[in-house]
């Protein structure tokens, strides 16, 4: 085992609270295994080793996070995530495949799921656009987790208007998707994307309204005001 893995484990360990370890998994239906660290203090420990890892090859960077992944803790995850959102300049589309066999195999709960896509992945898809197939098959996957993948990765660049299109793809492929932290995801997204498309996430929630599961509806709709809400809302019988 590298020492720095001992040592940001070591550096948990010595954080840890039992009351916030407790209370931490009341967020979550999954089973999670967590230190009970302050998300503060993770984010501390990410950064200060991160200063010592930062100037090794980046395979050995991808090494060291598939060891944090493997313990299960999200803790270590979380370290994972900060640590790909540094170097996410560094990330090109050959790194896909250990991308995505991380998240198809180390990510259990929204959580892990959100913090490696928001930023570290949705940073290299915004980067190089190409990446969306690989998101469009995501969306189809068997994995529950990479189904939320394909819709959050998308999240910040859809919050500045971009990927639209491809947003609404994604949508469509989740539209009726039973499951709910998936339905959840997409309509997170549809919501980011209304900021700067209003009326074409509207027309697109009261086209699909009939198909589309009501958790999924009301986040894409929380952004609009009242009365576009209302129809929204609205059964058509």
């Amino acid at each position: 085992m590298d020492l720095i893995i001992e040592q940001v484990r070591g550096e948990f360990a010595a954080n840890s609270d039992e009351a916030l370890q407790k209370g931490a998994k009341r967020f979550f239906k999954e089973e999670i295994r967590c230190y009970g660290v302050k998300t503060a203090t993770v984010g501390k420990i990410a950064k200060k080793y991160w200063a010592e890892v930062k100037n090794r090859d980046k395979q050995e960077i991808f090494a060291l996070c598939e060891e944090l992944y493997s313990s299960g803790y999200m803790e270590e995850a979380f370290v994972v995530s900060n640590w790909m959102e540094a170097m996410s300049g560094q990330l090109t589309p050959i790194d896909l495949p250990i991308i995505r066999s991380w998240i198809s195999s180390y990510i259990t709960n929204w959580a892990m799921c959100d913090g490696f896509c928001n930023h570290a992945v949705g940073t290299l898809v915004d980067s190089y656009p190409e990446c969306i197939s690989e998101l469009m098959l995501w969306a189809t996957s068997d994995n529950r987790w990479m189904r939320r993948a394909a819709a959050v990765t998308l999240i910040i660049p859809a919050k500045h208007g971009k990927f639209l299109e491809e947003s609404i793809a994604i949508a469509d492929r989740l539209l009726t998707d039973e499951d709910d932290m998936v339905r959840k995801g997409y309509g997170w997204l549809l919501k980011e994307a209304s900021r700067k498309h209003q009326q074409v996430i509207f027309e697109y929630v009261m086209k699909n309204k009939q198909k589309m599961p009501r958790t999924s509806l009301r986040y894409a709709i929380e952004l609009m005001p009242p009365d576009l809400r209302k129809l929204a809302m609205k059964k058509d019988w």
